[in-house]
């Protein structure tokens, strides 16, 4: 079957989009690795999706989001495509069952956590399996350099290895060229072919302003949602001020749904589904909603505080307008937000010495620690601001890489490993803390910009070839200014 064939047959599209004939082709008939960067929502998945339907094995495809890999297997099995999952909410006898129908050839695509990997049943089995293609999904999670660093995705290579090298395809939506670099150093593909569409979403009206106070912020708001009905997202970097402006909102008569960390599971799920499948619905959230949000019809998408990088405010933006129609993206700038992403910076990037006090600590008494909570280790490691996450990220990063199993929460958190050399590095830690606050700046750059905002953008991912879109503040402001107008 053709490559039209399968996209007519299994997703009812005419055509292809962009460049995914172009990719699709090299992958089937070239059989070579190559690196795909698109936008949010230029359908990235098919550039897998149809190799793995035409191939004769298996493709196993890596993805951080157990959400977003759930919704891409339910969303394949409705047009009849053996694809299944394995992840932390299956059962074992599932995780087994699942993979033994991969191994046997009963399914065509099995999406896998990077973290699989650490399972040795899993590597055992998988390892004797011919596999036809490797996806990469969310790639830039590769690199330390990225905005969102997984331990597990830099042993890629390592495992791709054990699994005979196959073919592979790496997909993102954001990576500069030293991130895109360190994706195939990573992978063991080095030298490979990237294939990138820009920042090619001409609908998307993009435009930032500062404010003073809280004030004004809200206007600003009110007044996008006044001049773009229809849905859209308010992303805010700290609950407590979503709480704020959720009130705010209600105030004034403006029905939202909200999205936090502190919601259950259960919450969060009822939003999410409830967001994607109404009309005319303002979610306000923080940027740990919209992974897997596949609603075409976003209408504006408001940063009411600082993002942390331009990786991650492209990504979020890539959620409005899936359906070509014109929306807004607005970044508004207040200094104060800006000193709220410094002190994220800080507390995401302890020292090393706050790792060695750590690891000491459990390894004297885990007991303790399980028993009593994080309180325990926070007094132990004489520091008592709660506004100081430091020690929920040095957690977080020895799970991540594997020093760690359990967790304080669920009282069952056990030593494993020892401390990688990437968190006693002092010098790498500290290159790795001024690479986040260059990212900050960049966001600030991107504010106080002079040039188009779209060319900004695809400068700073590397892509030197776009011209000025002229649907934004500043090529209006600078169309102003040619004819004579004053600012």
């Amino acid at each position: 079957m053709k490559n039209i064939d399968v996209l007519r047959t299994y997703f009812s599209y005419d055509n292809f989009l962009g460049e995914q004939e172009q990719i699709i082709n090299y992958v089937v008939e070239d059989k070579k690795n190559c690196l795909i960067l698109m936008p949010t929502g230029s359908g990235k998945s098919l550039c897998y999706q149809i190799p793995a339907l035409i191939f004769p094995e298996g493709t196993l495809v890596v993805s951080p989001l157990i959400a977003l890999m759930q919704d891409q297997v339910a969303a394949l099995k409705r047009k009849n495509i053996p694809a299944e999952f394995i992840n932390a909410t299956l059962s074992r006898e599932q995780k087994e069952k699942n993979l033994d129908a991969f191994i046997s050839g009963k399914i065509k695509l099995l999406y896998v956590t990077p973290e699989r990997f650490r399972n040795a049943d899993f590597v055992n089995k998988i390892k004797n399996k011919k596999i036809s293609l490797l996806a990469v999904d969310e790639a830039h999670c590769i690199s330390e350099w990225g905005h969102d660093f997984r331990p597990d995705y830099s042993r890629l290579g390592e495992f791709r290895q054990i699994i005979n090298n196959p073919l592979t395809i790496a997909l993102t939506a954001t990576a500069t060229h030293d991130v895109q670099e360190d994706i195939l150093n990573k992978l063991n593909i080095s030298g490979s072919k990237i294939f990138h569409q820009g920042i090619k979403r001409p609908n998307l009206r993009l435009e930032a302003i500062e404010v003073d106070d809280d004030k004004q912020k809200l206007n600003k708001i009110v007044k996008v949602l006044k001049e773009h009905p229809g849905s859209g997202i308010i992303y805010f970097a700290l609950i407590k001020t979503l709480e704020e402006f959720s009130q705010h909102l209600l105030d004034k008569g403006i029905k939202h749904k909200v999205y936090h960390g502190k919601l259950k599971d259960t919450e969060r799920s009822r939003m999410q589904k409830e967001f994607i499948n109404s009309s005319n619905v303002i979610m306000l959230a923080t940027n740990a909603f919209g992974m897997g949000i596949d609603k075409p019809d976003i209408r504006f998408v408001i940063h009411a505080e600082v993002p942390s990088s331009i990786e991650s405010y492209y990504q979020e933006i890539g959620r409005a307008g899936r359906d070509g129609k014109d929306s807004i993206c607005l970044l508004i700038y207040n200094q104060q937000d800006l000193y709220t992403q410094m002190d994220f910076i800080k507390w995401s990037n302890p020292s090393s010495d706050f790792y060695y006090a750590l690891y000491d600590l459990l390894q004297r008494d885990i007991h303790q620690a399980n028993s009593i909570g994080l309180e325990y280790l926070r007094e132990n490691l004489n520091f008592k601001n709660k506004k100081d996450f430091r020690l929920e990220t040095a957690l977080g990063m020895l799970d991540r890489y594997g020093v760690t199993e359990g967790s304080i929460e669920d009282k069952n958190l056990v030593l494993v490993d020892d401390l990688p050399e990437q968190l006693t590095d002092e010098e790498f830690l500290k290159d790795k803390l001024m690479n986040n606050n260059k990212k900050l700046l960049s966001v600030v750059n991107y504010f106080r910009t002079e040039k188009c905002r779209r060319v900004f953008i695809s400068e700073y991912f590397g892509f030197h070839d776009e011209k000025d879109c002229n649907n934004c503040d500043v090529c209006e402001e600078n169309e102003l200014k040619s004819n004579g107008f004053p600012n």
